[in-house]
């Protein structure tokens, strides 16, 4: 098995966060412990929820009234993705535009179409494409 990081996002109502997935990112549910913890896949990219868990030091952003995470995700329309999102719930963070970034490497530019949303649930979503 090749290593992968996997996000596990706190949630208050997974069951709910699984029906916004799957309407704003077409994600799949690959399994479901009874609504508490389930584990999704957007384009085979695997992704965790958990209700959140106090006592085990997990709450979901919206609690805290921030989040520390910002999750990319790398699709090929991010202004279709964005509008999805929107449509079924998300807040808009920034409009989908292009940044251009200085990189070190062997391409001292990177340049992006990127927007971002908030779900809500409080997770951050950047939503972009990099562009060559």
């Amino acid at each position: 098995m090749r290593t992968r990081i996997a996000p596990m996002l706190a949630v208050s109502d997974a069951k709910a966060a699984m029906e916004f997935y799957k309407a704003a990112f077409r994600a799949r549910v690959l399994w479901d412990l009874d609504g508490a913890v389930a584990g999704l896949e957007i384009d085979g990219a695997p992704f965790f929820l958990a209700e959140e868990a106090p006592k085990y030091g997990t709450r979901e952003p919206a609690s805290e009234g921030f989040t520390t995470v910002r999750i990319e995700l790398l699709v090929d329309d991010p202004v279709a993705v964005q509008r999805k999102a929107l449509a079924v719930g998300a807040r808009e963070h920034s409009p989908v535009e292009e940044h251009k970034h200085e990189t070190k490497g062997p391409q001292p530019i990177r340049r992006m179409l990127q927007g971002a949303v908030l779900d809500p649930f409080g997770h951050l979503w950047l939503i972009g494409k990099i562009l060559e």
